[in-house]
């Protein structure tokens, strides 16, 4: 009988985690867009220190999404499908990259990109603070990110957590998730600011 039930709760086990890994791939099948407001906490690589800010984010595959950091200071993220331009509206200055170069193994490039498998390996975890989490490893060691995971609630999108080459790790909760909006395709095209520099890499 103990060991029908160790077996038992082997099963149940993977079962959960299938289930999380499932959610995430559900997600990224279903939901092509989306909107939601964000608050972002990172914290220092020995715990001491946290930042703390706050936006709004939108998406639509392939690789088209804008990140607006609202507080406590401003700052705009645009991908067009082709470039991914960042505003800094306090030096009103411009930097854009090729898309290619800037994403790869990147929580944007999780949630807008084309062909997650390409740039992770997914991995079920157990459920932590209500939330069903999924690891997502860089296949790419060498790039700036070290581990990433993605967290669901009753199926929707809640939760990201970075953790950088350095040790730093951000947290990102989502609000007012909403999948698979309209959005105009003007918001995902970045106008430079009249006498803002421009620095392309």
């Amino acid at each position: 009988m103990k060991r029908i039930l160790v077996s038992l709760a082997a099963v149940l086990a993977l079962s959960a985690k299938a289930d999380s890994v499932d959610t995430l791939n559900g997600f990224l099948k279903d939901v092509k867009s989306g909107r939601a407001s964000f608050s972002q906490t990172v914290t220092s690589p020995d715990g001491k220190k946290t930042k703390k800010s706050s936006g709004s984010f939108e998406f639509q595959r392939p690789n088209q999404f804008r990140f607006v950091y609202q507080k406590p200071f401003e700052q705009t993220i645009v991908a067009d499908g082709q470039k991914v331009w960042i505003y800094d509206p306090d030096l009103n200055q411009a930097s854009s990259r090729r898309i290619d170069q800037a994403l790869g193994a990147t929580p944007a490039a999780l949630l807008a990109g084309g062909n997650v498998a390409k740039d992770f390996v997914l991995k079920a975890l157990p459920a932590d603070k209500g939330l069903d989490w999924v690891l997502a490893t860089p296949r790419q060691a060498e790039g700036s990110i070290q581990s990433l995971k993605i967290g669901f609630k009753a199926g929707e999108l809640a939760a990201l957590e970075i953790v950088d080459a350095f040790g730093q790790k951000s947290l990102l909760e989502f609000a007012g998730v909403v999948p698979n909006p309209a959005i105009a395709a003007e918001r995902f095209r970045f106008q430079l600011p009249a006498g803002a520099d421009l620095i392309e890499q």
